[in-house]
Formats: C-alpha cells, structure tokens, sequence
C-alpha cells in the first residue's frame, strides 16, 4: 500500500512545484507573471515544472490564437483541492519567519 504522503509529494514535491501552484491557486496567470513571481526560477525550470503539473493534472495550459501568442496557466479541479495545503503552508512559513525574527 502506498503512502498517501508519498503519494501527494510525487505529484507536488520538489523546490518549485508547491510555489508555482500558490502563484496560480486564486487566478489564472500568464507565463512570465509567474516568472516574474518567482524570480530565482530559470524559464526552462518553469517551463519544465509547469509541463509535468499540467501532466499531472493539476494544471491546465490554455492557449490563445493571438498575436502575440498568449498562453495562461490555471488550476484544474485537483489543483483547486490543494489550496486548503498551500494555505496552511503558507501559515505555517509565516509563524517559521516570524518567530526566526
């Protein structure tokens, strides 16, 4: 039987895949406002993450016939049911900063 720790940290470990999704967890966003959200990350590495959590299914990559092309990344509906986690993440690194002051 699998850990359903495990089984949540395949989909979402890793340096960068929990803070793209908290970027995205409340609206769409284009590729380079998530960039510019996450400076330390190299758009290949964005690029990367981004595609495997759209493989995942957490994800979702739409496209408009524009231009200059514009592409806007969302949650899908199992990406919206980890916003309660990245939420108590975010409290949780909140109290850790605080109490490092």
């Amino acid at each position: 039987m699998i850990c359903p720790v495990t089984a949540m940290l395949e989909l979402i470990g890793g340096k960068w895949k929990p803070i793209i999704l908290y970027c995205i967890r409340s609206e769409k966003r284009r590729f380079g406002e998530i960039a510019a959200r996450i400076p330390n990350i190299s758009r290949k590495v964005l690029t990367e993450q981004l595609k495997e959590l759209e493989l995942d299914g957490l994800v979702v990559r739409e496209q408009f016939k524009e231009i200059p092309p514009r592409v806007e990344y969302s949650l899908t509906e199992l990406g919206k049911s980890l916003s309660p986690v990245l939420n108590e993440m975010e409290k949780w690194g909140s109290v850790y900063i605080k109490n490092r002051e």
